[in-house]
C-alpha cells in the first residue's frame, strides 16, 4: 500500500509555525524561526459560489445512561422464601385497568421511596388458570380469558423502563409464599 506524502496547506503551515515558535525545543538546532510575513489567505475563485458558513452546533451534554437493574441478593431471597424477612409494603393491582394500575404503581413506588422502604411486593395476579382457558376453545369466539394476566406481563416492562430507575433498583418474581408468579419483589432505590 503506497502512502501519498501529506502536504500542508498555506494556512496549516502558518498555524504550525506560529505554534512551534512558542515552544522551546529540546535540541536548539531544530528551532523553527517565526514567520516573517504571514501569507495572505487565497481569495475564493470567482467561478465557484462561496459556501455558507456551517451552522454552529449546539453542544448537548451527554446524559448518563440509567443504572442497570440489579437482581436480588441470594441471602435476601432465601430469607424471604423462608419467612425470616417480610417486605416493607405491598400493593395489590388485581382487577385494575392498565392505566389505573400504572398510576397506582408509580404513586406507590414514590410513597415507598419517601417512607424509606427497601423492598416491596407488587401483586399482579396470574390470570385465569390454563384449565379454564382450555374449556372455552372455540375458533369463532374470542377467548374470554385471553385478556387476563395482562398486568403480569406489563408490570415487569414498566419496572424495567429507564424512567423507573430513579425508583427501582431491581425486581424478581416472588416466592410461592408471597404470591409466586403473580407477584414481584421490587427493590426500592434510596432517595
Amino acid at each position: 500500500m503506497s502512502r501519498r506524502p501529506r502536504t500542508l496547506s498555506a494556512e496549516d503551515r502558518r498555524l504550525w509555525t506560529h505554534v512551534a515558535a512558542g515552544v522551546k525545543p529540546l535540541d536548539p538546532a531544530r528551532a523553527i524561526a517565526p514567520p516573517a510575513d504571514p501569507e495572505p489567505a487565497p481569495a475564493p475563485a470567482a467561478d465557484k459560489p462561496a459556501r455558507p458558513p456551517a451552522a454552529a452546533r449546539s453542544i448537548v451534554p451527554a446524559v448518563p445512561p440509567p443504572p442497570p437493574l440489579a437482581a436480588l441478593e441470594k441471602g435476601l431471597k432465601r430469607k424471604l422464601a423462608r419467612g425470616r424477612r417480610d417486605a416493607d409494603a405491598r400493593i395489590d393491582l388485581h382487577g385494575l385497568t392498565q392505566d389505573a394500575a400504572h398510576r397506582r404503581l408509580i404513586a406507590f413506588l414514590r410513597q415507598s421511596q419517601a417512607a424509606g422502604h427497601g423492598l416491596v411486593i407488587v401483586i399482579t395476579g396470574k390470570g385465569a388458570p390454563k384449565r379454564l382457558r382450555e374449556l372455552d376453545e372455540d375458533a369463532f369466539r374470542p377467548d374470554p380469558y385471553a385478556a387476563r394476566g395482562v398486568l403480569r406481563r406489563v408490570v415487569p416492562q414498566w419496572l424495567a423502563l429507564p424512567e423507573m430507575r430513579s425508583l427501582v433498583i431491581g425486581f424478581e418474581e416472588a416466592s410461592v409464599g408471597h404470591g409466586g408468579a403473580g407477584a414481584l419483589y421490587v427493590r426500592i432505590r434510596r432517595p
